[in-house]
């Protein structure tokens, strides 16, 4: 019973999907919209594989300034958290600056970076940076704060150092909310470095759709958004295998449930 509503929940979207995709080609291909406007989904496949050679030097660059940006951004947000939950000042002091600086739409000070560091890797990396940054950090530090006041005293009471209450008892806890913002954070890294190379560069995706965009190349602009979502979602998975394998007993736990059920 348990397998078959897994199946429908894995159909159901797709044949919906489907049904999208196929209106969108009967729509294409009886031009009632314009094709320079709504290219049809067999084309844009088609585009996609002629250009794939020109794509692949943009797919590496935008996919190296991701990476790093995001290593970066998980260092600094573990860095930051351990900080915060260990001086309770410094959490006082600098969350509400976190909290604020999600005020401010990364786009409207994409270009201040260009102007700043010129427009080679440097600026889209911080922009990754800043993207993945804080989603990383509030779950975490949640994390770190929900552990029971009682197991820490009671660990602090065989004499544990601090640096042993964080390994044996705090990280491990928090690591469920440190994957859900790393989950998050592995989307937007994408996103972020697309965004950067709109404001300029000499390649990556982003430079690709504007000089396509120019061209009112419609068909291309799909296909580099659809190489956006596959990478995006490529990153999402790697997370999701990190985390089975970094939290077994989770896993463990939700397979023998699932056997249960069954």
């Amino acid at each position: 019973m348990k397998k078959s509503i897994n199946i429908e929940d894995r159909i159901i979207p797709l044949s919906f999907f489907s049904f999208l995709v196929l209106i969108w080609e009967i729509v294409a291909r009886f031009e009632v919209v314009p094709t320079y406007i709504l290219p049809a989904p067999t084309k844009i496949i088609k585009t996609l594989f002629l250009n794939l050679p020109i794509l692949k030097e943009h797919i590496i660059v935008t996919t190296m300034e991701a990476l790093v940006g995001f290593v970066i951004a998980i260092i600094f947000a573990i860095t930051i958290c351990i900080i915060m939950d260990s001086i309770p000042i410094v959490k006082t002091t600098i969350y509400p600056l976190i909290i604020t600086s999600q005020t401010v739409p990364i786009i409207t000070i994409a270009p201040l970076f260009a102007i700043w560091f010129g427009f080679g890797y440097f600026p889209k990396i911080i922009i990754v940076v800043l993207v993945c940054f804080f989603p990383i950090t509030i779950s975490l530090l949640e994390g770190l704060s929900s552990v029971e006041e009682d197991l820490l005293n009671l660990i602090k009471s065989m004499g544990a150092t601090k640096l042993q209450l964080y390994k044996m008892v705090k990280l491990p806890a928090a690591l469920p909310s440190f994957f859900s913002g790393l989950k998050i954070s592995a989307t937007y890294s994408i996103m972020g470095a697309t965004i950067g190379e709109w404001v300029g560069g000499k390649n990556g995706l982003g430079v690709y759709m504007l000089r396509v965009k120019h061209s009112f190349a419609t068909d291309k602009v799909f296909a580099a958004i659809i190489i956006i979502t596959l990478l995006s979602i490529g990153m999402l998975k790697i997370i999701s295998f990190i985390e089975k394998r970094s939290m077994p007993w989770i896993y463990n736990q939700n397979q023998n449930e699932r056997i249960w059920e069954e």
